[in-house]
């Protein structure tokens, strides 16, 4: 085997890799944004544990239908890069999505959310949802409001009582 396709065939195997280990990844077409942009745009998406990466199509296309990916090959033509969500599924779409208006030539194509493809229309609706942090502060105070409020309810009833029986007391007095 050749040199370059023992290099071809290693990138492939480090974009399987990539796909398998990331929770959520989202193609884009970069076409048209300046190198400034760009670099703004990795510094946004390193900050929030993103990895963002120019990759050959055709070698991204090999990976993906390695793993039996097929929707992706439409989607995989023109200048791509691929934001991978590592830890966070809405990082990826939720940066590309809300920096839409500041690099307007960016063009979302589709992407993956928890090993499923989402569309166009996915990613931004993927974008919408609040992140990992806000959705547990909301799970754990729907759990701690049942058990504050009957810590509330038996503090009403034992101040209520008390009162009675110093009531109770000041009568007979």
């Amino acid at each position: 085997m050749s040199e370059a396709r023992e290099l071809k065939t290693q990138v492939v195997k480090e974009i399987k890799e990539k796909i398998e280990k990331s929770k959520s990844f989202v193609i884009v077409d970069y076409r048209g944004i300046t190198v400034a942009q760009d670099t703004e745009l990795r510094a946004m998406m390193r900050k929030s544990g993103v990895e963002y990466k120019v990759l050959k199509n055709r070698l991204v296309k090999i990976a993906l239908n390695e793993l039996g990916y097929t929707q992706y090959d439409e989607a995989l033509n023109g200048p791509t890069a691929i934001a991978f969500g590592m830890d966070d599924v809405v990082a990826p779409a939720k940066i590309l999505v809300d920096n839409a208006q500041q690099f307007p030539k960016l063009e979302i194509k589709c992407g993956m959310a928890e090993k499923s493809f989402i569309d166009k229309n996915g990613v931004k609706a993927l974008a919408a949802l609040p992140s990992k942090e806000i959705l547990v502060a909301k799970l754990l105070g729907t759990m701690q409001a049942p058990i504050a409020g009957f810590a509330r309810v038996l503090k009403g009833t034992l101040s209520g009582l008390a009162i009675a029986l110093k009531a109770i007391a000041d009568k007979q007095n």
